[in-house]
């Protein structure tokens, strides 16, 4: 990262009054997802979130997160809705699937959304590199009761799992897979997927199926 955009991230943090708020001033400032969208860390999450959508037969996916739709450059899924608390990442999201009639994206804020499951489910839900930037409790609890209770079949977190402290303000560590178990006990933790890129990221991917009984 060059100099100028690293003091602009350093800003960002500073500057932010909350994980929403740090989202929004970074897209409207021309930033972008971050490195974790780029690259061969995207090519990474592209390759195994496609096999998995393909061999579980997924029908539609529905991201938490979306960012800037880098990421979603990558993806094979037959349908997507991509929703994201920056209303400047849906607008950039929209011009550039614009002419994709598979790929919808909603603006989405944790804490003020009421009842989305009787709004929208999904076969798969997902969030990437998004658990550790959620600063507040009441986003991170409200966050992960909207990923879990969407989700028809599947839920896919790409995230660490640790309650380490990190000095990057815009950065808190979660270990969400205690707190998934303790909330959602219908969903099981099918495989956790170890980074081979573990130099350049502290996120692993995390599957759950939800008990069909």
């Amino acid at each position: 990262m060059n100099p100028a955009r690293l003091l602009r991230q350093i800003w960002l943090g500073l500057a932010a009054k909350s994980s929403a708020d740090y989202w929004e001033r970074r897209y409207a400032g021309g930033l972008n997802s971050g490195a974790g969208s780029y690259g061969h860390l995207a090519e990474f999450k592209a390759g195994v979130l496609n096999e998995f959508v393909a061999t579980r037969a997924v029908t539609d996916v529905m991201e938490f997160g979306c960012g800037d739709g880098n990421q979603l450059t990558l993806a094979r899924y037959p349908k997507y809705v991509g929703l994201d608390v920056s209303a400047t990442a849906i607008d950039l999201c929209r011009q550039r699937f614009a002419n994709d009639s598979s790929k919808s994206f909603l603006q989405y804020d944790p804490v003020r959304t009421v009842n989305l499951p009787g709004m929208l489910t999904a076969d798969l839900t997902m969030s990437l590199d998004v658990i550790y930037h959620l600063l507040e409790d009441s986003v991170y609890e409200m966050y992960l009761q909207h990923l879990f209770t969407t989700a028809r079949r599947f839920v896919i977190v790409y995230s660490s799992d640790t309650d380490a402290r990190h000095p990057s303000r815009h950065v808190r560590h979660h270990p969400f897979t205690l707190d998934v178990a303790k909330a959602f006990p219908q969903f099981r933790l099918i495989q956790r997927l170890e980074n081979p890129h573990r130099d350049d990221t502290f996120a692993d991917f995390y599957f759950y199926e939800r008990s069909q009984s």
